[in-house]
């Protein structure tokens, strides 16, 4: 004789009841989730029904128990970075298009795997500060901008663009160390993309001990994922100048950094950290490498 199925739950989305079907399944109470039209429905065996509703009704309560989790702070002063990032790219192009730098700026300055498997490590830093031309450019500060601007928000201006320098100077040095010596590049491109991986992951991490679905909980590490292949890929099949290794690299390394700067132990290191001095630090880092660079 077939059991007979008790209804203990409808709902006009199928994830609720997905949901409580979970949390009698969890309890050792089979269910299935139906539809009858207009809702879906959780039904169980008559003989468990009065189990089931007892087990929902306390699934209930606690759920209205839990308080709903304060927003994350948003620092203030996000926009600082930006205009210093912007301010530094468009300076160094401006000095090297008007002939004001070292005619061999690139030979010296862009990422030439070689030379960095030889020892000079400076140019994972130099290569982010120099643009084949005005196109180039302005790609890279208005993504750059608009993802570092978001990271800051969460972050903090200097401390956000600190990790994003030093992800990106990183990833730099996996491709050129890794790579084959005949790997030459130039471009911010890497940090944007590393950028877009700190934001995304920072933002997954906050969230995920949030008592949200699924879905808004890994969101933003799914859009991260979505945006690196929608602007990192170039714009089609046979670009050669778009480096897809040193993108996806950037991506990587800066949601490893999210990942880490959303732990509670590194947030509290980080607010320690005055956002200015971590500014500073980013700032200093690609001066250093460029004195290194020029003194070479």
């Amino acid at each position: 004789m077939p059991a007979v199925l008790t209804e203990v739950f409808r709902s006009e989305r199928q994830s609720d009841c997905d949901e409580r079907a979970f949390v009698l399944y969890a309890v050792g109470i089979g269910s299935t989730v139906g539809f009858d039209g207009t809702q879906f429905l959780v039904q169980v065996d008559e003989a468990e029904a009065v189990r089931a509703n007892a087990q929902l009704q306390r699934y209930e309560l606690e759920r209205r128990l839990v308080p709903a989790p304060p927003p994350p702070p948003v620092h203030p002063n996000a926009w600082v970075g930006c205009v210093v990032y912007g301010a530094t790219l468009v300076a160094i192009g401006l000095i090297i298009s008007n002939g004001l730098w070292r005619l061999d700026a690139f030979n010296t300055g862009e990422l030439d795997a070689g030379k960095v498997q030889s020892g000079q490590w400076w140019r994972a830093w130099t290569a982010l500060t120099l643009h084949l031309d005005g196109a180039h450019l302005a790609a890279n500060l208005a993504a750059g901008i608009w993802f570092g601007y978001l990271a800051a928000r969460q972050i903090g201006s200097g401390n956000a663009w600190l990790l994003i320098v030093t992800g990106a100077a990183s990833a730099n040095l996996l491709e050129a160390l890794c790579g084959p010596p005949s790997h030459r590049a130039v471009g911010a491109s890497t940090a944007v993309f590393t950028a877009l991986g700190l934001l995304a992951a920072h933002s997954w991490r906050l969230r995920y001990s949030r008592s949200q679905r699924w879905a808004m909980r890994w969101a933003p590490l799914v859009g991260g994922a979505v945006l690196l292949g929608w602007f990192g890929a170039g714009s089609g099949a046979g670009d050669d100048s778009t480096d897809l290794v040193a993108h996806a690299l950037g991506f990587v390394v800066g949601t490893l950094l999210g990942v880490l700067a959303a732990q509670r132990a590194a947030q509290q290191a980080l607010a320690r950290i005055p956002q200015w001095l971590g500014g500073l630090a980013a700032l200093g880092s690609i001066a250093l490498a460029w004195a290194c660079a020029l003194a070479s």
